[in-house]
């Protein structure tokens, strides 16, 4: 034994050659203050032997290091920024002894190394990484960006515009992407991994590989030119400012930082990395997207928690319905690994369902993340029938038919007494409540609502809806099933619309007023998507929902809150639906649509959706961009605080998670009640006062009005 902590061990592996190896307690390895320090002290130890030839580091567990300890780390971001400044300069002095020890060293990346663990592999002279490595940046995705040296090193190693790749999308690089661009050196089976790792160090220690070319390399300014670097850097700086519209700071920032630190030594680099960290860790930003991080898994180890409280095991699953949904939902099910059944009464629906499937597991066929046999044995967990008793042996049953009251107890009843006395059953409705439709069933208590968006296979989030008589058992299997399903499930109590759509359909009437009274619902959109961040803008939603979908909704949520929710007597929605301009189903909205050349609908302008319009109001109307986002805004935030009032909603962090997973609730704002937190619920409710006269939904709860009062904040610490 040479060195030894809590989080690591140092002894020889082989004559002359030790091994550093991370054994942090937990289920992973992960970087906290405490593992830096020891690695230090560690590390001054190891500078002074002379009986250490070379050092490769591994792990204990089946990844290398996933990153720094978020939860520790995060506090620190409280502290003024030049305080931030010398906090993180005394981490990277921990990776730049690691990169200056006096012997050749080398990562045996057995899994992931990702954020510090990806820094840490960097600062060492080769890496060699196994099948299942992979390796990467992700910093920018929690509004900061490498901190510890990643904006130096990478650069130095790949090449500036791999780099800015990597850290700006803060993509996870498989092992054999990394090793074509050259953040790797070799990578191998899994069981070669350490062998292979000690015959390329014996090698440097021969003197056949330059270890000490490579570190000066890293240590030296960026190998490119003026021009090539005027054209690399310009180029990254439009291409990121284009898909963040200015709303994310952390990937503007890291290019900045590669290209001032371009001429720099490894020393001066780092100072100005050190500087931009901290700044970057105050912005509303980074305490929005680490807070979604937090938040994430907040609900996960809440749904863990629940689905261990099923006592329903869940083997065979049915879907009744091959539509879009059901079809989506289907696949999800085969490709997880539990097999469904997928119940029509239409054998083209069937056809079609199946034929989605193939397209889907294709596409990862092509792309060389899936061979042909693992497509084949998906498939082949998917049965599509037209057969009632093939439903009869499932486990848990989706009902995803027509968005019809009727229809659906009408099926849900003659389903119930088919299957077995364990048995789930749940609706995909989006709107009609649990409690109307468990009147046709004898057993309400094994059903709830299981609410899936579209598409299935890309929305993470899965709202579970309780039901009045809806057992505990019966929502601990479901929040099972979605979990199994790779999904993000969240429990609601069950109310009109439940949480998302019923938040989602005041943000639309909001949106609708206001081109009732003129306003171009074009220059909506640009400001909703371009200026508070929307990933599309209202009217361009609803033509992607439907219109005829959106204007159903709406008489549902009317009915179920009359007072706030009741149809408008100037609805542009309604002017749609009855002119039969359904949206992207049909190729007519707001605006029109035809395919690109990759098949994707592209919208454009349209006269005769404006011409429709004009029957709304005499004349045009402009108002100011902070009008739209207020008159919009104001109407959904004050849904959700009712709905955390009334529990239908259990907490704020699952309210923001519903939201950014569900409808895409801008993420850098970081849902309605992080968003409420940096505006302040005064200044909120201030704003909700200068629109009271437009009705209801503009109008605050008294509860709301004492918490603002009070001086209420849902987030106790930034980022938690």
């Amino acid at each position: 034994m040479i060195f030894q902590s809590d989080s690591f061990v140092v002894s020889f592996i082989k004559d002359q050659i030790a091994e550093f190896k991370f054994t942090v307690p937990g289920s992973v390895n992960k970087l906290s203050q405490q593992t830096l320090n020891d690695c230090l002290e560690a590390i001054k130890e190891l500078r002074q032997r002379d009986d250490i030839k070379g050092m490769v580091f591994t792990s204990d567990k089946d990844h290398f290091i996933v990153g720094a300890d978020i939860f520790e780390f995060l506090p620190t971001f409280q502290r003024p920024e030049q305080e931030l400044v010398s906090w993180i300069k005394n981490a990277t002095d921990v990776f730049d002894a690691l990169e200056d020890l006096p012997f050749p060293t080398i990562s045996a990346i057995n899994g992931m190394a990702l954020g510090g663990g990806c820094e840490w592999v960097l600062a060492t002279d080769f890496r060699v990484g196994s099948s299942k490595a992979k390796i990467g940046l992700p910093e920018t995705k929690l509004g900061i960006m490498p901190g510890f040296g990643g904006t130096v090193r990478l650069p130095r190693i790949i090449g500036a515009d791999n780099a800015m790749t990597w850290i700006t999308t803060g993509q996870e690089n498989r092992a054999n992407d990394a090793l074509k661009v050259g953040a790797l050196d070799a990578v191998v089976a899994d069981d070669a991994l350490v062998d292979a790792c000690i015959n390329m160090l014996e090698q440097a220690i021969a003197g056949k590989l330059d270890w000490q070319k490579r570190r000066a390399t890293k240590q030296a300014p960026l190998k490119m030119n003026k021009v090539e670097q005027g054209m690399s850097f310009a180029m990254a700086e439009g291409m990121v400012m284009g898909k963040t519209k200015g709303h994310y700071p952390a990937p503007v920032l890291a290019v900045k930082t590669i290209k001032e630190a371009a001429n720099m030594s490894r020393d001066e680099a780092m100072a100005v990395e050190n500087a931009n960290f901290a700044k970057l860790a105050k912005t509303n930003e980074a305490a929005a997207l680490t807070g979604i991080f937090l938040n994430d898994q907040f609900i996960k180890g809440k749904a863990k928690k629940q689905a261990k409280g099923s006592s329903v095991s869940i083997n065979q699953a049915a879907v009744l319905g091959a539509g879009i949904m059901g079809g989506g939902i289907a696949y999800q099910s085969a490709y997880k690994g539990t097999p469904i059944v997928m119940k029509d009464i239409n054998q083209d629906a069937l056809d079609l369902g199946m034929g989605e499937a193939a397209k889907l597991l294709g596409k990862k066929v092509k792309r060389g993340h899936m061979n042909m046999d693992k497509m084949v044995g998906v498939l082949g967990k998917i049965k599509p029938t037209l057969n009632d008793a093939d439903v009869q042996s499932a486990d848990i049953v989706v009902e995803a038919v027509v968005e019809n009251p009727k229809v659906k107890k009408a099926v849900l009843s003659d389903l119930e007494k088919t299957l077995g006395d364990n048995a789930v059953l749940t609706s995909n409705t989006s709107t009609i409540r649990i409690d109307e439709l468990a009147t046709a069933l004898e057993k309400p208590e094994k059903f709830c609502g299981m609410h899936f968006f579209n598409p299935v296979p890309k929305m993470p989030l899965v709202e579970v809806i309780r039901g009045e008589k809806t057992s505990e058992d019966t929502v601990n299997a479901v929040v099972d099933y979605a979990l199994k399903l790779g999904k993000s499930p969240i429990v609601v109590n069950d109310c009109p619309g439940f949480f998302v759509n019923r938040v989602l359909f005041p943000y639309f009437a909001g949106f609708s007023k206001m081109v009732s009274e003129g306003i171009s619902f074009a220059k909506i959109d640009k400001v909703m998507e371009n200026v508070f961040g929307w990933p599309m803008g209202p009217a361009y939603l609803l033509d992607v929902v439907g219109i005829d979908t959106a204007f159903h909704c709406t008489g549902v949520m009317a009915e179920g809150f009359p007072e706030r929710m009741a149809r408008q007597e100037k609805d542009p929605v309604a002017v749609f639906a009855e002119a039969k301009r359904y949206g992207q189903k049909n190729g007519k909205g707001f605006y029109s649509y035809a395919p690109d050349r990759r098949g994707r609908l592209k919208k454009s302008h349209d006269d005769e959706a404006l011409k429709l319009l004009s029957t709304l109001s005499d004349s045009e109307k402009d108002v100011d961009k902070q009008e739209m986002i207020d008159r919009c805004m104001v109407p959904m935030i004050n849904e959700v605080l009712l709905c955390l009032q009334e529990n239908i909603i259990a907490s704020p962090q699952e309210a923001d998670m519903a939201l950014v997973y569900g409808i895409g609730f801008p993420p850098f704002r970081g849902g309605v009640f992080r968003y409420l937190d940096q505006v302040g619920l005064a200044n909120f409710v201030a704003t909700a006062d200068k629109y009271a006269h437009l009705g209801a939904i503009y109008q605050v709860s008294d509860q709301t009005r004492q918490w603002a009062e009070q001086g209420r904040v849902f987030y106790q610490v930034e980022g938690q």
